[in-house]
């Protein structure tokens, strides 16, 4: 895990390019504290730096920026490549000799990249990954990112400069950086909790696509500044030909196959020259993953988990009832509500771009957490969105197939009577009769969920139902002041895949939306700020390809998500405790707003502010704070996303 910057002009320039990729290095620190190095083709103008987290081959033969053996191509990376062991002996197989200096996976795809040209290499390469691969030889720059976007890459052109990096941090390091607001990525943010790729809050910045490379030819930059990211692998090519083509096996035997595939992905995701361990909830996906580790582990794997005093949204005590079954060393802390947002000022420097999901402040925690004792941890993420696991996979087919059977005036009449009673009182309620409502119907905030269902009772369109439930401001451009929502793989109807159902859909279209913009960014900003290395061994993509193989009955199952992978961990941990509702990795954010940081939130949502600084119509948001506030409503998620916006731009 590391972080590279780049830039490239034509201009004279009065500033020296060794100080200013320096600094753009410094600015990345975090991403790679133990080493840094730099490099510049003095014929064309072209600067690439790096910032080294040594994970495997901690000696020098590992640092970057790298050149190939043949001196045509110099690299920087960032990430990791599983599976290099073997695509050394693949080269040796070939017959190709390589005088290997050292043991990195950074020398093993550059002579991957010598030997077999870009996308064969990128197509072999078994990882997460971002690349920046220079060809002295014919001055062309290729961009690339990993197949699921676990690793960022921000490129983009301002007048005659490219620049390219981890974070827009590095990038807005560079004196000629011009940070213009894009007032249309603010609508997105709003929308989304998150600003999605190709998108971000600077004019003429963009993020590369997951599965994406680029090619740039330095020496004719009107064609260059064209230039079009083109696919190498396409998840909607794996979801048509997987359901095309499906898993015939009896139910065990797909339980055994994807047990037997997991176990390889973590296997090779466990190669590592530093400590390493993983995150605990003690849910289903991460419970997984550990299990699966300690099989394999000679010794207990080390495990992490934070908890709050908080009942509503501590999973700490079922992380440790998992961890003594499978005798992992669990490092548990309780943090109090002080500590929590201690962490709030720290989320615009964190995320160097507006980011609003409220799980970023405990995913922080437990990645600074984790670092005390580990360098690498294991993740769980990706498994709700292969195997099935969110509840509008549930509900979203059976809530448009009755807004199908009634009438329109009907349908107007209940969501009325959803929204008389606020989230509150519906919460209320539902804990009143918890006793006798069906385990498989408990779910947290019942409240915010009802009021969300009163939302998409007039939807009989399953794209429009979709895109409804994923998003948090429904108009928002009624409250950016000057923008115009930009279309995304959403809203763009060629960029959905064709499926068997309306939760296969969704599977596939949360993968290349919520989980790459939102979770994969949360869980690499927050993790990378404490100089802790992420895998997600979920997220491997022959795991991927096989889970899209798998019949919707083998992930939904009689009202019941991800119904295979939890067959697959009751192999390792008994179901009594495992099976609770749903939780999730949240904050009581909605009475902090309420009470604790209502001071900090009253000033950044000062009207005055507002107005003078031009981006919000501050009439609507006011008004939502203070509904807010009476308790009339929760509008956490709505009012997060303006606060982050707020806090990053007063930092700015």
């Amino acid at each position: 895990m590391c972080g590279f910057n780049g830039f490239f002009s034509t201009q004279a320039r009065s500033y020296s390019n060794n100080d200013v990729i320096k600094k753009m290095n410094i600015a990345l620190h975090h991403r790679g504290p133990d080493d840094e190095g730099s490099w510049q083709d003095d014929t064309l103008g072209l600067v690439l730096g790096h910032r080294r987290l040594a994970i495997q081959d901690l000696s020098p033969a590992g640092a970057q920026p790298m050149h190939s053996t043949c001196g045509r191509y110099v690299l920087v990376f960032n990430g990791e490549v599983y599976n290099h062991l073997q695509l050394r002996q693949r080269l040796t197989q070939e017959g190709v000799t390589v005088d290997w200096r050292g043991h990195s996976d950074t020398e093993t795809i550059l002579a991957c990249f010598v030997t077999w040209g870009i996308e064969q290499t990128l197509k072999s390469m078994v990882g997460m990954f971002a690349v920046v691969l220079w060809d002295r030889s014919h001055k062309v720059l290729t961009l690339a990112r990993d197949r699921m976007g676990e690793k960022p890459l921000y490129w983009g052109w301002q007048d005659s400069n490219l620049y390219f990096s981890s974070e827009l941090k590095g990038i807005k390091a560079h004196p000629e950086f011009k940070a213009n607001i894009n007032r249309d990525s603010i609508a997105l943010l709003l929308r989304h909790n998150c600003i999605p790729a190709p998108h971000s809050i600077y004019q003429g910045i963009q993020k590369l696509h997951a599965g994406h490379w680029l090619q740039l030819s330095l020496v004719d930059l009107e064609n260059a500044k064209k230039a079009q990211p083109q696919a190498y692998w396409c998840l909607n090519d794996i979801v048509e030909s997987g359901l095309s083509a499906p898993f015939t096996g009896s139910p065990k035997q797909a339980v055994d196959v994807l047990e037997s595939t997991l176990m390889s992905s973590i296997n090779s995701q466990m190669l590592s020259d530093v400590p390493l361990g993983a995150f605990l909830s003690g849910g289903i996906d991460s419970s997984t993953v550990v299990a699966l580790m300690q099989v394999q582990s000679s010794r207990p794997v080390k495990t992490f988990t934070i908890g709050f005093d908080d009942e509503g949204y501590n999973e700490a005590k079922h992380a440790m009832a998992v961890a003594k079954h499978i005798g992992t060393e669990h490092t548990e802390l309780y943090v109090r509500p002080e500590e929590v947002q201690s962490v709030i000022p720290k989320l615009p420097s964190i995320y160097c771009e507006p980011f609003a999901d409220s799980s970023q402040i405990p995913t922080f925690l437990v990645s600074q957490l984790a670092r005390q004792k580990v360098t690498v941890a294991l993740s769980g993420d990706g498994g709700d969105e292969l195997f099935g696991g969110y509840n509008r996979y549930l509900m979203a087919q059976q809530v448009l197939n009755n807004n199908r059977k009634l009438p329109r005036p009907i349908r107007k009449m209940i969501a009325s009577g959803l929204v008389a009673l606020s989230p509150s009182h519906w919460d209320a309620l539902f804990n009143t009769l918890a006793p006798v409502i069906p385990k498989n119907l408990h779910i947290r905030t019942p409240g915010d969920k009802a009021h969300k269902l009163a939302g998409v009772l007039e939807i009989d369109n399953e794209r429009e139902c979709y895109h409804r439930l994923t998003s948090h401001w429904q108009n928002p451009t009624s409250i950016v002041i000057g923008a115009k929502e930009p279309p995304t793989l959403i809203t763009d109807l060629n960029s959905w895949p064709q499926t068997d159902s309306f939760q296969h859909a969704m599977m596939a279209m949360d993968a290349q939306t919520y989980m790459t913009n939102d979770i994969l960014v949360k869980v690499d900003r927050a993790a990378m700020a404490s100089s802790l290395e992420t895998r997600v061994p979920m997220l491997d993509h022959r795991i991927v390809e096989l889970a899209w193989r798998m019949p919707l009955n083998y992930k939904i199952r009689n009202g019941e998500g991800k119904w295979l992978l939890k067959k697959v961990l009751f192999r390792h941990v008994p179901k009594t405790l495992i099976e609770r509702p749903k939780m999730g990795f949240g904050i009581p954010l909605h009475d902090w707003l309420r009470h604790s940081l209502r001071d900090w939130a009253e000033a950044l949502l000062d009207e005055s502010l507002l107005k003078q600084q031009g981006y919000f119509h501050s009439a609507p948001i006011r008004k939502m704070w203070e509904e807010h506030l009476s308790g009339v409503r929760n509008h956490q998620a709505n009012l997060w996303s303006i606060l982050m916006f707020q806090a990053w731009l007063e930092e700015q």
